[in-house]
């Protein structure tokens, strides 16, 4: 199970997802550009001490990303308000991307149109979204419980 940010806006919540993908031992990837210097320094300063022991790789944009993913035959699932599958009816697989929008905007409609499935954690009415990291460790959990993919 891996994660991946698209254009993140703010460094304190790629700290934040960093450091659960560390503690999962699930590979991250950032694809770029985001909105803040994406830098050692930068996620230091968000709290990302776990740093040196994430596994984190960096896609200089969408296309080179999802060329990867093609490439590697990784299925994309997108988490998103707008899903069509609500996360506790997803059946997840052990080499899933977990697909994250940026925190202002989501992702295009071009990304929308290129995963391989779409999930939605449902909320309570009258709530717009969750933070990103925390949707991140909410949709790693299940997809790590699903595929008993929790380290030992």
């Amino acid at each position: 199970m891996e994660i991946a940010l698209f254009q993140p806006d703010i460094a304190g919540n790629v700290g934040t997802t960093l450091r659960t993908a560390a503690c999962f031992g699930a590979p991250a990837h950032i694809i770029e550009p985001c909105g803040f210097p994406f830098s050692d320094g930068a996620l230091k300063r968000a709290g990302m001490d776990y740093s040196v022991r994430a596994n984190v790789r960096r896609h200089a944009d969408w296309a080179g990303f999802y060329q990867w993913s093609v490439d590697a035959q990784r299925r994309l699932v997108l988490l998103t308000t707008a899903g069509a599958t609500p996360l506790p009816a997803f059946t997840f697989e052990p080499d899933d991307i977990l697909l994250l929008g940026a925190e202002s905007s989501g992702v295009p409609s071009y990304v929308h149109d290129a995963v391989a499935a779409r999930v939605a954690i449902p909320m309570q009415a009258g709530f717009r979204s969750l933070n990103v990291a925390v949707a991140a460790g909410i949709a790693l959990a299940e997809a790590l419980r699903q595929t008993k993919g929790f380290p030992a």
